[in-house]
């Protein structure tokens, strides 16, 4: 079987990186990781380097501006001709050019089940909103922050003990699966 080629971007830790390379090395997985890109030296990125994945950093830091950073992103992606680029904790926004689904499609897990609570602090801003249900959504990356088509959505009741971080917590552990259903889905379709 051929597998369909994925870039990955991270910046942290990897947790959603780790998923999707241990549903990779199933045997009738339809995707394969052929690089991991991340904008700093994140050490996630250990995960595709025990794996013998290419990885390479484009910091933004870098580069004179965020067009030529955007440019050197995109470049670094093409590199490697995926059919499908997932931002997998990825804190930057992408240019046009990385997102445009005629380079490669994108899609990327986002804070509590989109649109609802937009951007890096939606764990937050739904906790101090008081809503009761929150969770995780894989959206299709656009130009907007969090505004892409969704692919999928899983609810994560909010408990009234909840700190930011025990519900961040409990919502990572339903997106690393909803992530890889997507990949999934998106890869097996190509």
């Amino acid at each position: 079987m051929t597998r369909t080629p994925v870039v990955v971007l991270i910046s942290g830790t990897g947790s959603n990186l780790a998923a999707l390379l241990a549903a990779a090395a199933e045997e009738a997985c339809p995707y394969e990781v052929v690089a991991v890109l991340a904008d700093r030296e994140a050490s996630g990125l250990e995960h595709a380097r025990a794996a013998g994945i290419p990885t390479e950093v484009v910091a933004l830091r870098d580069h004179p501006d965020r067009a030529a950073w955007d440019r050197a992103l995109t470049a670094a992606v093409a590199a490697h001709d995926p059919r499908l680029v997932v931002l997998a904790g990825f804190m930057k926004l992408v240019g046009p050019r990385c997102s445009s689904p005629s380079a490669a499609g994108s899609s990327t897990p986002t804070p509590p089940c989109s649109p609802a609570f937009p951007g890096a602090h939606g764990v937050r801003d739904a906790l101090a909103h008081g809503v009761k249900v929150t969770g995780r959504s894989v959206i299709e990356v656009d130009a907007g922050v969090d505004t892409g088509r969704i692919l999928a959505q899983r609810a994560v009741d909010v408990l009234e003990e909840d700190t930011e971080e025990a519900l961040h917590e409990r919502i990572k552990a339903v997106e690393r699966p909803l992530l890889v259903e997507v990949v999934r889905r998106l890869t097996a379709a190509r």
